[in-house]
């Protein structure tokens, strides 16, 4: 395969970008290759975007009814739309929320989708349906089971189970674009027993825990109420924290708390758009280190609306903060799926890295070289502009369209799904799980 005639982002930090020919043979970018000719004339070849937390089983959510009183802070959120809608999900409302959900991730230039997964009515196997599903559409997969004691200790045992099966599964190789991390919801919904056991099997299988931290001051009271510890230190106190582990939000994590992270070398996934619509904070990038990545929390996997929305609500605070902030946190997500494939090129179009790509349709109104690219992306590129994409070598979007499946029919069958999840959802009443410690907490006062 050779892509002709395009300007190659070959990396996103630091940023190159030359004018060549992109050479793919076997599944990666080679030197040279011979075979078919795609003329991208015109366009921007760029990595595969990586979403680096996500929960695609909201995929069905989307204008979903509610009819209970609004929900007045965050734990309610939870107790009244969230840990309703996942007992509801059955295997068929797993699949097809994988479906459209990697479709619309595809589509939007999306190649890489780090999951975490609830469904406690339906937690055997789960994890495959996901991992068949996306390997239909030939989009690449982290997965992981959300182990959680709120629903009792035989759904907290059986996710552990879950997580430790699909592991084992992903580590011989029976899964070519599906990896495993070890999934816990939160300290908050965490006995010590069921944390402990997550960290033990973790360390096991030698993979990392993904896990919600400081999501919302909730989760820092609770900690604080049952245990005397904040969440960072609790996590390490059980030996969860290390430089394998995913930490999702960490809104609420005080100065004390980012020290522990930063020196465990673990990664923080920062939802921006979700933290603004669950009105639980700000999280504080500023401090939180270079190993922060971008991901949606479930609001889709556009990950160029998700980097522009992140960037401006830190320039909000920062007016140093350049576009290029936007770019290394993507590839710091590329770094964060390269460690789970152990493939170190992933996420850049260099020799020998794996072909995860997307084709932007993108006539550029300025000069477009390494030093104004970020400014390209942030205030010109789009999903809009995704015209082909390829994972591992293979086109999976050509012209805008799914290679692989009918994109229509996906989304005809969703909606049949949704129907009946929705109508599900009517029987279902607000979860009774409470943390402890009450539901507000005051932001922690941090010093630069």
């Amino acid at each position: 395969m050779i892509l002709s005639g395009a300007d190659v982002v070959t990396s996103l930090d630091p940023v190159d970008v030359v004018r060549r020919d992109l050479h793919v043979r076997d599944g990666r970018v080679a030197e040279e290759s011979g075979g078919e000719r795609r003329d991208c004339s015109g366009c921007l070849v760029v990595p595969g975007n990586v979403c680096a937390h996500t929960h695609l089983y909201s995929a069905l959510a989307r204008g979903m009814p509610y009819s209970l009183e609004s929900p007045r802070n965050f734990v309610e959120i939870l107790q009244r739309v969230w840990w309703r809608l996942d007992r509801a999900l059955d295997e068929d409302g797993v699949r097809a929320s994988a479906l459209v959900g990697g479709m619309d991730a595809l589509l939007s230039g999306t190649t890489t989708l780090v999951d975490h997964h609830a469904s406690p009515n339906a937690i055997d196997g789960s994890l495959d349906v996901i991992a068949d599903a996306l390997e239909t559409l030939g989009a690449r997969s982290v997965l992981c089971y959300e182990t959680s004691d709120r629903d009792g200790p035989e759904r907290a045992q059986a996710g552990i189970e879950e997580n430790v099966r699909f592991a084992r599964r992903a580590r011989r190789g029976e899964t070519p674009l599906a990896r495993a991390l070890f999934g816990a919801h939160a300290s908050f919904t965490l006995s010590d027993e069921t944390l402990g056991a997550c960290a033990d099997a973790a360390r096991g299988l030698g993979i990392g825990i993904h896990v919600h931290a400081a999501e919302d001051d909730a989760d820092e009271r609770d900690a604080l109420a049952l245990h005397g510890l904040r969440v960072a230190s609790r996590l390490a106190h059980a030996g969860a924290l290390d430089e394998r582990t995913l930490l999702a939000h960490g809104v609420h994590l005080d100065d004390q708390e980012i020290a522990l992270v930063h020196a465990a070398g673990a990664a923080i996934a920062h939802n921006a758009r979700s933290n603004m619509n669950n009105s639980i904070g700000r999280a504080p990038v500023e401090w939180l280190g270079a190993r922060v990545a971008l991901g949606t929390d479930g609001i889709g996997s556009d990950m160029f609306e998700e980097s522009r929305t992140a960037f401006f609500r830190l320039r909000e605070d920062d007016l140093d903060a350049g576009p290029d902030w936007a770019l290394e946190r993507l590839a710091e997500g590329a770094r964060l799926a390269a460690r789970a494939f152990a493939e170190p090129l992933l996420g850049t179009l260099e020799p020998g890295a794996p072909a995860d790509l997307v084709v932007l349709d993108y006539a550029s109104p300025a000069p477009l070289h390494a030093g104004s690219f970020g400014g390209h992306w942030i205030f010109g590129l789009s999903s809009r502009h995704v015209r082909d994409v390829m994972v591992d070598g293979d086109w999976v979007v050509l012209d805008r369209r799914l290679t692989r499946a009918d994109q229509q029919g996906l989304a005809a069958a969703a909606h049949v799904e949704a129907e009946c999840l929705w109508r599900r959802l009517d029987e279902i009443e607000p979860h009774e799980f409470e943390p402890k410690g009450g539901r507000r907490w005051p932001c922690p006062l941090r010093t630069a």
